[in-house]
């Protein structure tokens, strides 16, 4: 059964316990060189090596094994730019039911491959919230399947909060927490994972200036829409959902942007210092710090390195001879 309030502490604990035998739990790293060049203690919490490639994992499991097995008779079905869309067609095919998967038609095409090797049923939209939901709305209709939201979802939350217990349990309480935020379903579970199990960590929301509805939306105090976002960090294209802001206004502590040139530098500094492989959204945050954005010196910081999943031959730092 889909959770229908917040998640409370209790619902955290249990959601962890549920998904244990199909995720990883995942490691975190450190990189002296990293901490000599940023002043900070920083703790990388590696979901680029999560199931599927990303923390997306998480919310998906839960989701799926919070069903019953008549409510699955249908099949399961979500938009996704790529890593919910992964996470959720691999879930389902471990419990053996249908997921359909809409997905923007400029996806990234290592992230459509992943889909489709999970048995997932594609259909390709228009690369916008509105062509999203109308397409999977006829899906909905057409096929009685449920719908899982990627993000403005209570139990989808609820699972990506599990990141955060995970952070909690290894770490003690650090300074800081710094995720990336799209449409804020890792944001919102971090805040709460923090509120309940280390309340003296500040959380911080970490977005791309070029898709920074999120951040319009924290300072105003009412959702922003994305409007034609342009951003190398795919994964935070979408906007803040009803269940992910009122969490978002309420636990996290603030929002910051950073540029597309200090994501590209972030990102190919955890490449070569760290050897790990990263996608740009999961740079975001190590972006903020290069930046400036938050005042860390001296400070443990823990970064969530939200997914790995990137197209190869699309590298950013990488030009092709002519």
């Amino acid at each position: 059964m889909l959770l229908e309030k917040i998640p409370e502490k209790e619902d955290v604990q249990e959601a962890l316990t549920r998904i244990l035998p199909y995720i990883h739990q995942t490691p975190i790293m450190t990189s002296s060189n990293l901490n000599e060049l940023t002043g900070a203690r920083l703790l990388f919490k590696c979901e680029n090596l999560q199931k599927a490639g990303a923390f997306k994992s998480r919310g998906a499991c839960n989701a799926i094994w919070s069903l019953d097995e008549e409510d699955l008779d249908y099949g399961v079905g979500t938009h996704s730019s790529g890593n919910h869309a992964q996470a959720l067609a691999r879930a389902a095919a471990i419990r053996k039911t249908k997921a359909y998967v809409v997905m923007p038609r400029n996806a990234p095409s290592v992230k459509v491959a992943a889909v489709r090797s999970y048995g997932a049923e594609i259909t390709f939209c228009e690369p916008n919230l509105s062509s999203r939901e109308e397409t999977l709305h006829h899906i909905l209709e057409e096929t009685g399947a449920i719908e899982i939201h990627p993000y403005n979802n209570y139990t989808i939350i609820c699972g990506q909060a599990t990141c955060g217990l995970e952070i909690f349990q290894e770490t003690g309480t650090p300074d800081f927490i710094l995720a990336p935020v799209g449409g804020g379903g890792l944001l919102s579970g971090t805040a709460l994972a923090a509120h309940y199990f280390s309340p003296g960590t500040r959380v911080i929301g970490c977005e791309p200036a070029g898709a920074d509805d999120a951040y319009r939306s924290f300072k105003e105090g009412k959702i922003q829409p994305s409007f034609t976002p342009r951003t190398i960090a795919d994964g935070l294209l979408t906007s803040l959902g009803s269940r992910t802001f009122p969490i978002i206004r309420e636990y996290v502590h603030d929002i910051v942007t950073t540029n597309e040139a200090s994501i590209i530098k972030a990102m190919r500094l955890i490449w070569e210092r760290m050897k790990i492989v990263i996608e740009p959204s999961a740079a975001v945050p190590l972006a903020a710090i290069l930046e400036e954005k938050i005042c860390i010196k001296g400070k443990t910081v823990v970064i969530i390195l939200s997914g790995g999943n990137i197209d190869l031959e699309k590298i950013p730092w990488v030009t092709k001879n002519q």
